[in-house]
């Protein structure tokens, strides 16, 4: 309980150190902050405080990855089970639009993501005051897969896999033995932190080949994608691990180099598609919206409780504690 007092004064405390702005006010305002915050953060380093979520108030707004967005709504859905009684809003809308909302719009509290900021995102964020700090909650699997009724593909090369979401027309022209039927193709779109993934590790960074492919369809919605590709033999599509598993009696996951999806592959980096799962906030926007920080205290507590349910897998114990150290700084930071 002391330590869920301390967190709870500290934060009201930067709050406060948000409002002040004018000459001795702000300076005497800091000067108690610094030190309230000193002998909390010693007390709390041990590790996160405790966040009791029936004594949280005001309302939190995310958005970004839909990738991101089962974790998020499931650690959201938790919050309010155990007592949280404001709105929560977690809206998928891409990465890439995510960082839009945080940086450019100022709309929300907290940006999902499946990729790292980018610099020019980076810039956009500090000309509205705002400095995105990354929290890494997670691992994907990046899923390629084909619909069940799909007897003949089971594994793809790296080098196949551009193939077939490049200059390939028919699956026999990717393997001989294959059906000479065209390849129908699903892809998230270009707003997609997942996109920007696949594109990277596929085309080297390069998004004229899968964009020039014949028969591709893009959509910013993982079940439009799932509902493609569960329509015909002939169809393949990408996306987060969690869509397939949530999809598994009517999508079949393709191997990629003969590695499977599985945990000890995603542990051990050899599945070549596994990549990092981030929230993105701001100092000052925890300072002013204590709401915010709880709710990023509470998912990194537990994430790891929920996240093996939604279908990812959880980021290494190093890389956690990394991201709960990096919540302690932003608490411990004010507004200069």
């Amino acid at each position: 309980m002391r330590r869920v007092l301390l967190v709870w004064f500290l934060i009201a405390a930067l709050a406060l150190a948000a409002c002040g702005r004018s000459g001795e006010d702000e300076a005497s305002v800091d000067e108690l902050a610094t030190e309230e915050e000193t002998m909390a953060l010693d007390d709390m380093s041990d590790g996160l405080p405790e966040v009791n979520p029936l004594e949280v108030t005001g309302d939190i707004i995310s958005a970004g990855s839909s990738t991101v967005f089962p974790l998020s709504e499931a650690m959201a859905e938790r919050f309010k089970d155990e007592g949280y009684a404001y709105n929560i809003t977690v809206d998928s809308i891409g990465s890439g639009a995510g960082f839009e909302r945080l940086c450019v719009a100022g709309e929300s509290d907290i940006s999902n993501a499946s990729r790292p900021i980018k610099d020019s995102e980076r810039e956009s964020c500090g000309a509205i005051d705002r400095t995105p700090i990354e929290f890494r909650v997670g691992t994907d699997a990046l899923a390629v897969t084909v619909s069940k009724d799909n007897d003949f593909v089971d594994d793809l090369s790296m080098a196949q896999l551009a193939m077939v979401f490049s200059t390939a027309t028919t699956w026999a022209d990717v393997n001989p033995d294959w059906p000479a039927e065209p390849i129908q193709r699903f892809s998230p779109g270009t707003d997609s932190g997942t996109f920007d993934y696949f594109v990277e590790e596929v085309f080297d960074k390069d998004m004229e080949p899968i964009l020039s492919a014949d028969a591709i369809q893009l959509s910013e919605d993982d079940n439009v994608l799932v509902q493609g590709i569960t329509g015909s033999p002939f169809a393949v599509g990408y996306f987060g691990y969690a869509y397939y598993q949530e999809n598994a009696d009517s999508l079949k996951i393709v191997s990629i180099n003969g590695v499977e999806a599985t945990t000890a592959n995603v542990d051990n980096a050899s599945y070549p598609l596994a990549r990092p799962l981030y929230i993105y906030s701001d100092a000052g926007v925890m300072a002013e919206k204590p709401q915010v920080a709880a709710f990023i205290n509470f998912y990194l507590t537990y994430v790891n409780e929920e996240i093996e349910r939604v279908g990812y897998f959880p980021a290494e114990s190093s890389v956690l504690e990394a991201s709960k150290r990096s919540l302690l700084n932003a608490m411990k930071a004010k507004d200069q």
